[in-house]
């Protein structure tokens, strides 16, 4: 069988080229005469697969020297109680609330401290950013919170808040990757992989090194304090080998394809073919305010719930497979990662303009 075009958001499509040199590599990793499943984490043959994928994130992303790397696991969603029992120090955070992934880190914060809410666009079901240039932030608080890409709404941070001097904490999990980033404005900047880099199972914490510290709140277990997994390079424990495995070809994928700003170039040519499309279309329309659109995350309606159930089901039969909408809105959602061909995209369009043809 063919491979379909898949939008799904998450587990998402990886390079080709990647899961091919996985498969050639399944039974026998550069000579070793096994897998990479099976060996052992400590292993010198191992040891190097960890060391290069952290050196190769750091190339891409410049990394500076006091940020440390972080292979862990527990997804995104384990961070949103992580972040807070470790840097909590005075039990009152700041959450910039734009979408469920960032209502959800907001209330789980709640259970350790003061989660203060400093916006919200949840009025307007999530369908844009608020202005983050001059909000009211206690000065107490111990850290600002986003989610930087709302996979679900399809928004993104085109500026990032003001944080009047406290420290930026933000969940890339949807844009990792996907243009570059100026990784000094933030303190932690953290994802689950399984959007634009790897399989799911691994979330990479990027963390200034004087926000590790022994002083996280009383009863932090042993695994979720960044201390423990910065002491021990990610190996406290056996770590998600083969996912990290998988990033690690990705990242080299990355540096091929000409690194983040090549990325950048790629996503915003492709993100304009069908946001083009959706300004024009007389059936599909985007939900989201242009100046926020996500160029990961693209959600379109029809307006009608039949005629879109309609829309899903006969683009899969056609090969487009995973364009449902999230469960909370509904309508459809394309989510076109580093990894989906700017051809997946175009053909994506040619479809919708035969469906709106034969149902406008």
């Amino acid at each position: 069988m063919s491979r379909v075009y898949n939008f799904s958001a998450g587990p998402a499509v990886l390079p080709e080229e990647v899961l091919k040199e996985a498969a050639e590599e399944m039974l026998d990793y550069k000579g070793s005469g096994m897998s990479v499943m099976e060996m052992s984490h400590r292993s010198k043959v191992y040891d190097t697969i960890i060391k290069e994928a952290e050196q190769d994130l750091r190339d891409l992303m410049n990394i500076p020297d006091n940020y440390r790397v972080l292979f862990l696991q527990g997804g995104a969603s384990q961070q949103f109680a992580m972040i807070p029992m470790n840097l909590m120090k005075h039990k009152k955070a700041g959450y910039i609330v734009t979408g469920q992934w960032a209502k959800k880190a907001y209330q789980e914060a709640s259970v350790y401290g003061e989660a203060v809410k400093l916006a919200s666009s949840e009025d307007q079901t999530f369908s844009y950013i608020p202005d983050c240039a001059d909000l009211d932030i206690p000065d107490d608080v111990d850290y600002v919170y986003i989610c930087e890409n709302n996979t679900i709404y399809g928004t993104k941070y085109k500026e990032l808040p003001n944080t009047k001097g406290h420290t930026l904490v933000a969940d890339v999990s949807s844009c990792f990757l996907s243009e570059p980033v100026d990784v000094t404005k933030y303190g932690v900047i953290y994802g689950g992989v399984q959007k634009n880099i790897g399989p799911a199972g691994v979330v990479i914490v990027i963390i200034r090194e004087d926000l590790i510290t022994e002083d996280t709140l009383p009863g932090t277990p042993t695994m979720l304090k960044y201390k423990t997994h910065a002491d021990n390079d990610s190996l406290y424990n056996t770590p998600p080998c083969y996912g990290i495995y998988i990033c690690g070809k990705v990242f080299k994928w990355l540096k091929r394809m000409g690194g983040l700003s090549a990325m950048k170039e790629r996503n915003e040519e492709k993100a304009k073919i069908l946001y083009d499309f959706l300004d024009e279309s007389r059936l599909f329309r985007g939900t989201v305010a242009k100046k926020d659109r996500s160029l990961m995350n693209v959600p379109f309606v029809t307006g009608n719930e039949e005629l879109d159930a309609k829309f899903v089901k006969e683009a899969a039969a056609a090969g487009f497979v995973n364009l449902k909408g999230h469960r909370t809105v509904g309508g459809m959602r394309a989510s076109i990662y580093n990894a989906m061909p700017r051809e997946g995209v175009e053909k994506l369009v040619e479809f919708m303009k035969k469906f709106e043809e034969e149902n406008a």
